[in-house]
């Protein structure tokens, strides 16, 4: 049914990170699908970041992709040779949607936390990725 997942991981909120992942590896074993694991940077964060590291942005992006193979090793997930994934940009869904299409995933697993008020308002990633998707989409809450 799934040849292509995405899960999307905001390594930020802990709280958000491992039912999505788990999810999407319990998925990719069952169809025999490949698996996307995907971190995105704000832009705002990587600019203060690098300014912050003398390597810079690279050095970043090598934190963020040993912290998902930790998680996927944590998990024993590495059976499944999971594609890891870093991007940046100013709209996190925006991306996610992108890395999507580009991945030619037919399902996305995206987490969610319980809404806030400003999330009524502007609407949250998940919300967003699920309204804009050209796939299925699962949100794991955890």
């Amino acid at each position: 049914m799934y040849e292509n997942i995405l899960v999307a991981i905001d390594l930020n909120d802990e709280t958000s990170v491992h039912k999505p992942l788990l999810s999407a590896v319990e998925l990719a074993r069952k169809f025999g699908a490949q698996l996307h694991v995907l971190t995105i940077v704000r832009e705002v964060e990587a600019i203060l970041l690098a300014k912050a590291v003398p390597l810079g942005y690279d050095l970043i992006v090598t934190d963020l992709e040993n912290r998902l193979a930790a998680l996927i090793r944590r998990i024993n997930a590495e059976d499944l040779h999971p594609k890891i994934l870093v991007a940046q940009g100013l709209s996190i869904y925006a991306e996610i949607l992108g890395i999507a299409e580009e991945a030619k995933a037919d399902l996305v697993v995206v987490g969610s936390h319980r809404p806030a008020m400003k999330d009524y308002l502007l609407g949250s990633n998940a919300s967003r990725v699920v309204r804009h998707a050209r796939c299925s989409v699962l949100v794991a809450r955890g």
